[in-house]
């Protein structure tokens, strides 16, 4: 039974995080300003005003004690968080019980050293893959512990494997995960973590009706 927490996102949510990726990607490789983009940003900022109408004014979630407060619905991010939210990479992966496998290919606005994937933004992947393994499992919780290993610089625009295996005992779960390019190992990541009782997840207020 898979793990989740939190409401779906919008298919608008989904569609404007795909455009932002592309887009950011395309400014960054920008030789001189453009026009396109000057007005792009134009309907950005007047998008942001109208959008600022249509949104709870606190920015806290309703979950928990904040269940019936005020503050904006929590979106699930137990799985495919790059879908909806741009600051994460969008990666396939296939769950086969305690192994996973899958691959990802990281664009321009994830670079730090030229053509290279910024190391910070591998440590967000293994997180992200990790917990979307484990929730797919159906026992997932707190991390105590996440060690990023890098083993070779890892390359952007390059369709990458990686493979997680995960074991548990006493209430704990270990996960260990690698980054590779084809024969040649990029990274490496092991994650600890204290399995949650489902039971006793926070109450999480679904979407309101506008």
């Amino acid at each position: 039974m898979r793990w989740t927490f939190g409401e779906e996102p919008l298919d608008e949510t989904e569609r404007y995080a795909a455009a932002v990726r592309r887009v950011t990607s395309l400014a960054l490789r920008l030789e001189a300003p453009a026009v396109a983009l000057a007005g792009l940003t134009d309907v950005l900022e007047r998008a942001e005003a109208e959008l600022q109408q249509l949104v709870p004014p606190d920015p806290r979630p309703r979950v928990g004690a904040a269940a019936d407060a005020d503050g904006r619905v929590y979106l699930d991010h137990s799985r495919d968080i790059g879908a909806f939210n741009p600051a994460f990479p969008v990666y396939e992966l296939v769950v086969d019980g305690d192994r996973a496998s899958g691959t990802v290919n990281f664009p321009l606005l994830y670079e730090g050293p030229p053509g290279l994937v910024h190391g910070g933004f591998l440590a967000v992947f293994f997180d992200a893959v990790i917990q979307h393994h484990n929730c797919d499992v159906g026992t997932a919780g707190k991390t105590t512990r996440l060690e990023v290993r890098y083993a070779a610089p890892t390359p952007l625009l390059t369709d990458l494997g990686v493979e997680v295996e995960r074991a548990t005992s006493g209430g704990r779960i270990e996960s260990m995960a690698r980054l590779h390019a084809g024969d040649r190992l990029c990274a490496t990541a092991t994650m600890r973590a204290v399995a949650g009782d489902r039971s006793a997840l926070p109450a999480v207020s679904p979407r309101r009706p506008t």
